[in-house]
């Protein structure tokens, strides 16, 4: 029943790192890479679509992007969705490649997008956090309704903290290592 519990918690935990790491990659360092584009959606026969479903995006070097559209005629869709992305971002459009510059990052920008990257570390913990809470809920139910004794419980309990303790420590390493990668460009 506990093992269960914490199991349940771990994966959980586990669900949640990989959102964190998933936002990060959203917020851009100077490099460039394809999962930049990622949250952009092009209009495509009347259907919000997501970029990659109507284009290959790819590295051309490290601080441009190039995006080759599968049809010629959504060449100025993928250029306009890209320009009202908020990302800061101005398409070169050369034919059917669409090619986008990264402008370097300005120490203000950095700054900014460093205080992005903690409130995501931030809602990361608080979703571990959430999780803990429910688990050890689960725990006191089983108590009450007495499947478990006392000692399973708090040994339980104790087992959550831990796991709990672990994938803080991994969303505080993801958090160092972006904001050093911001700061070092």
């Amino acid at each position: 029943m506990i093992n269960d519990i914490q199991q349940d918690a771990s994966v959980r935990m586990g669900k949640s790192i990989d959102a964190l790491q998933k936002a990060f990659t959203k917020i851009r360092t100077g490099r460039a890479h394809p999962s930049l584009l990622e949250q952009i959606r092009v209009s495509y026969y009347g259907a919000d679509t997501p970029l990659s479903q109507v284009a290959n995006v790819s590295v051309e070097d490290s601080r441009t992007l190039k995006v080759t559209p599968w049809e010629k005629d959504m060449v100025k869709a993928i250029e306009k969705a890209i320009m009202t992305s908020g990302l800061g971002l101005n398409p070169n459009t050369q034919g059917v490649a669409i090619r986008i510059p990264l402008p370097p990052l300005t120490e203000e920008r950095r700054r900014d997008l460093v205080k992005m990257v903690k409130h995501e570390a931030e809602q990361g913990r608080v979703a571990i956090r959430n999780i803990r809470r429910d688990a050890n809920s689960e725990i006191k139910e089983a108590l009450k309704e007495k499947m478990i004794s006392e000692d399973e419980a708090h040994d339980g309990e104790e087992q959550v903290q831990k796991i709990t303790d672990k994938y803080i420590r991994q969303a505080e390493k993801h958090l160092e290592t972006k904001e050093a990668d911001l700061l070092s460009m």
